[in-house]
């Protein structure tokens, strides 16, 4: 059983005893390349990946204890993230459909993890789509309008998601107080 959290995994491993070895993938195992964008934007934005330095080692290990595996259970949180993580884990681990199994759970209780175990679900493709999309999008803006904010702004500010948003209704508001007339009545 593959979960993101290491003190997840002790806790879970307690609970299912001999025949689970439960491990950690310590988060995302992949990300975006870091060269360029990390997305072919010729090729309908096609992301590309590659794993992240510090994550070589724990997947190396995952794949060794993959290929020895009866069953892989994917267990990574049931958020767009935890969607995307266990999507990466399945691709990177090259695991195949008939041995692999998503499960989520909602609490760390014994009765939560064995239910989770009898439901297995498939990776919801949905979700990973949509991660992959904020991400992408992160990118994209974050490395357009990071540099000008650092030009004209402070150096060392990042234009992610919220911050651009904030960054496009400033300007806007800007834009209002400067093409305001002003007038008498």
């Amino acid at each position: 059983m593959i979960v993101e959290s290491p003190a997840k995994a002790k806790t879970i491993e307690k609970f299912l005893g001999n025949g689970y070895t439960v491990k950690s993938s310590f988060g995302h195992i992949r990300d975006l390349e870091k060269k360029d964008l990390g997305v072919d934007i010729e090729h309908n934005f096609q992301p590309k990946y590659e794993i992240s330095s510090d994550k070589k080692t724990i997947v190396k290990e995952l794949k060794t204890l993959a290929k020895e595996a009866k069953t892989v259970w994917l267990a990574s949180d049931e958020d767009r993230e935890g969607e995307a993580i266990a999507w990466h884990l399945f691709e990177v681990l090259k695991l195949k459909p008939e041995n692999t199994k998503r499960i989520v759970f909602h609490e760390i209780t014994k009765d939560a993890i064995l239910h989770a175990i009898q439901n297995p679900r498939n990776i919801d493709k949905n979700l990973v789509d949509a991660q992959q999309a904020r991400r992408i999008l992160d990118r994209i803006v974050g490395y357009q309008l990071s540099p000008l904010l650092w030009r004209k702004v402070r150096r060392g500010l990042s234009a992610g998601r919220v911050q651009s948003v904030a960054t496009r209704i400033v300007v806007e508001r800007e834009q209002e107080i400067r093409a305001f007339q002003s007038q008498e009545y």
